[in-house]
């Protein structure tokens, strides 16, 4: 995977003015971000950060989700049509939408099917003269099974494009809203290909979405241009300038003097000095999340069941949401989210039970307690928006029953693969859904395919719960497809792969004259974001 560090700087023909200058601005818009994007190109990257630098801002997907029931609506497709047995899909492409351009090259032509393919095919196929460049590996991609469920995706003509799937697949068409899915110029990847620079594709971006990229400095700054032929309508903001801003006080500070306009994910400690500034706005979405502990379920002691249910019991987790979440996180109990199909809100969950879980070890042999690691986020997130807290706070609980962890972290990308890698013996991690259906929970974090992928941290693979999982996603009867995930939450209540900790709410903060930005299951929307 390409990192941040690793990325191509793009430069501009002319300086611009530095970004604290641009703050009055009613053309300009500042958001201070969290991080570097790992790339320009979503299919190869994995964080939230990179979807909003490259995904929300350059690119468009075959559809979106409507933020008030998170269903798929259209978007670069306009229509589809699914065959009667639920293995065809044919969408029908939206006419007249235009590509962006850079100094190397113009579009001669519309988005069209070829797109779609070139999109699908980069990634899917190992000889695709794409598939390999940046070192990628679309994680994603994998994570979600397409690999293997799409056999064929073909033009009929420009207009039209067809998915042949193995199975029938109940999330296939929520999945092409997903970051991963942004459809990229074929015209423009041969041209590069032709030129000898096909990484300029990921480094040197086309897209056809609201902005166009005019500038990245690694660590520092991203600025991007309106598209002046958004089809979707007028971009009211012309310029939008990312400043890359790692430390959440750092991006409180700027947004208070209006270096930044927008912040994402403020820490808790801050909601009450933002409320109390007449300049300043804080904003809340009911997120779809869940936030846990994986066990490394292939490491000892971590394979043995007893070993990971009393860990559960030994921590004290509305403590843990009393103290860092303030209010802005319930404690959770499933990886399914509480809000979305297939949630069993009558699964058991264990309270805090030092005592239970000394029983449990000594049943484990282990009475005299372990030494371990316990992997902790360098980033915040609205289902854990201070890991570290949160490993010190599991870290006194553990040690209350003999167990000693020892809090280790890496730089982001680091922690990453790492963790794909199954180096860890337990980690704090979480997830957002992407697509609003209980499979990118159920079968993306805890299925047997995707521990090979990475997104199964806990290495931990069930037949029963895997069997339950694959089983729903053939089924297009929601009430079918909710009792099975609710079986299968049965199996992950009784086997314990995880601690599940929390269920945050997405909260980012900006000035009162900020209008128009949106945060939803889409992510970050700056299309009809101004100032006045």
């Amino acid at each position: 995977m390409s990192t941040g560090k690793t990325l191509l700087a793009l430069l501009l023909t002319s300086l611009l003015p530095a970004t604290a200058a641009f703050a009055a601005a009613n053309n300009t818009l500042v958001y201070c971000s969290e991080a570097s994007p790992e790339s320009f190109n979503p299919q190869i990257a994995s964080s939230g950060p990179t979807f909003v630098a490259s995904s929300q801002t350059l690119y468009n997907r075959l559809v979106e989700f409507r933020p008030s029931d998170n269903l798929p609506v259209p978007s670069l497709a306009t229509e589809w049509k699914i065959s009667p047995d639920g293995k065809t899909y044919t969408f029908t492409l939206r006419k007249g939408v235009k590509f962006n351009s850079n100094k190397e090259f113009k579009p001669t032509r519309d988005f069209n099917a070829d797109d779609v393919v070139f999109s699908v095919m980069r990634q899917k196929d190992p000889k695709h003269p794409y598939h390999n460049v940046s070192q990628a590996n679309y994680e994603y991609f994998h994570d979600v099974g397409l690999d293997k469920l799409i056999t064929e995706v073909k033009k009929l003509d420009d207009n039209h494009v067809q998915f042949t799937l193995s199975e029938p697949n109940a999330a296939f068409l929520a999945d092409w809203g997903m970051d991963f899915a942004s459809i990229l110029s074929a015209e423009y990847a041969d041209a590069m290909l032709k030129a000898g620079t096909p990484e300029k594709v990921d480094t040197a971006p086309i897209g056809t979405g609201p902005y166009a990229l005019q500038e990245y400095k690694v660590d520092s700054l991203i600025r991007y241009v309106a598209n002046p032929n958004y089809w979707n309508g007028e971009v009211p903001t012309k310029h939008l300038i990312f400043s890359i801003t790692p430390n959440v006080q750092t991006r409180m500070a700027k947004l208070q003097k209006n270096e930044c306009q927008i912040i994402p994910a403020p820490a808790p400690v801050q909601f009450e000095a933002i409320k109390a500034n007449k300049d300043l706005q804080l904003h809340t979405v009911d997120g779809l999340n869940v936030g846990y502990l994986a066990f490394n379920t292939t490491k000892k002691p971590f394979d043995n069941v007893l070993v990971r249910q009393a860990l559960n019991y030994a921590v004290d987790k509305q403590a843990i949401i009393n103290a860092v979440f303030m209010g802005s996180g319930t404690v959770a109990k499933s990886p399914i989210p509480p809000t979305m199909m297939g949630f069993d809100k009558n699964l058991k969950d264990r309270s805090y039970d030092p005592e239970k879980a000394k029983a449990l070890l000594k049943q484990a042999g282990l009475e005299k307690g372990f030494d371990t690691d316990l992997w902790s986020m360098p980033v915040q997130r609205p289902y854990n928006p201070n890991s570290r807290r949160v490993a010190e706070m599991i870290q006194a609980d553990w040690a209350k029953v003999g167990v000693n962890a020892k809090i280790v972290t890496f730089e982001w990308g680091e922690y990453l693969s790492g963790m794909r890698k199954g180096e860890h013996s337990s980690a704090l991690f979480g997830w957002m859904s992407d697509n609003g259906d209980p499979d990118n929970f159920a079968d993306t974090l805890l299925g047997c395919g995707s521990i090979e992928s990475g997104s199964n941290a806990a290495r931990w693979c069930d037949k029963q719960y895997d069997a339950l999982t694959q089983k729903a996603k053939l089924t297009s009867d929601p009430a079918v497809r909710a009792k099975l995930y609710e079986q299968a939450q049965e199996v992950f209540y009784e086997q314990a792969p995880w601690i599940a900790l929390a269920n945050g709410k997405t909260f980012y903060a900006t000035r009162s004259n900020v209008t128009g930005y949106s945060v939803s299951l889409n992510g970050s929307d700056f299309s009809k974001a101004k100032l006045n």
